[in-house]
């Protein structure tokens, strides 16, 4: 069990018991370098909330999900009036003065982002670059997915790559589309992963030289993804059809059934 000084009672904190069976990989998952810790004052939104020094906040390594006032409600169950313990790459502020960290109730191993994420009230995020923290996070997110908890009761939670006007519909937004890979061509320092025969109007996923050679070094030939069906998150654009830009190894999902 996840030690801290409130008992396992209500659904937030019983949930926090529940996740400490996953605490030895949290730890290990999300261990970065301390930068504080201190009470929860006030929760802001899904994932930013104030200290009681005034210092406020934000969850690192997830992204909230479109819509929904779940994700405010769940983080403050879980987080108001604790202590907590904060940890990160860089203590730099956000552009919203908003100091990105990975938290944990004092005590605890599991992170506050693993309990909303398998709560299913929010998304792995696209800039996690370390891999065994995007592992942990992702194992949180695939159990909320697989017990359809929160936004995984929406079939749609999901785009399907064979329907760019879907995917189209969330220009802007933190979007999942799964898919099968038709080819994947290079123009230039760019390598394309197409998902339709149309490059102008069909979904595609674009990855740089730079990201190429991370995927390389973890053992991921882009070209084997071709004919290969995967998971891909990130933000939507539109550049003739719906894209996806691809920074991190961790954005790309092998999935079942090739």
């Amino acid at each position: 069990m996840i030690a801290t000084r409130a008992h396992c009672a209500g659904f937030a904190v019983a949930l926090t018991c529940l996740l400490a069976g996953a605490a030895p990989a949290d730890a290990a998952g999300c261990a970065f370098e301390p930068q504080g810790e201190g009470r929860v004052a006030a929760v802001i939104d899904t994932r930013a909330f104030r200290l009681t020094d005034g210092r406020e906040i934000r969850l690192a390594g997830i992204e909230p999900v479109a819509g929904a006032r779940a994700g405010r409600t769940a983080l403050v169950a879980i987080i108001t009036g604790r202590e907590v313990t904060l940890s990160g790459d860089s203590d730099s502020p956000d552009r919203y003065g908003r100091q990105p960290a990975f938290v944990h109730l004092a005590g605890g191993d599991t992170p506050v982002q693993s309990m909303l994420l398998a709560q299913g009230e929010a998304l792995v995020s696209a800039d996690v670059a370390n891999r065994d923290c995007s592992a942990t996070l992702l194992a949180a997110e695939a159990e909320a997915r697989r017990a359809k908890r929160g936004i995984w009761a929406d079939p749609a939670a999901i785009k399907n790559a064979e329907s760019p006007g879907d995917i189209l519909a969330g220009i802007g937004r933190f979007t999942l589309v799964e898919g099968r890979v038709v080819s994947v061509r290079q123009a230039g320092a760019t390598t394309y992963l197409n998902f339709g025969r149309n490059w102008t109007r069909d979904f595609a996923v674009t990855i740089s030289r730079r990201a190429a050679a991370a995927h390389a070094a973890a053992g991921i030939g882009l070209k084997s993804l071709e004919n290969r069906r995967i998971r891909v998150r990130g933000w939507v654009e539109a550049r003739g059809g719906p894209r996806i830009e691809v920074l991190h190894v961790g954005q790309i999902e092998m999935l079942g059934g090739n």
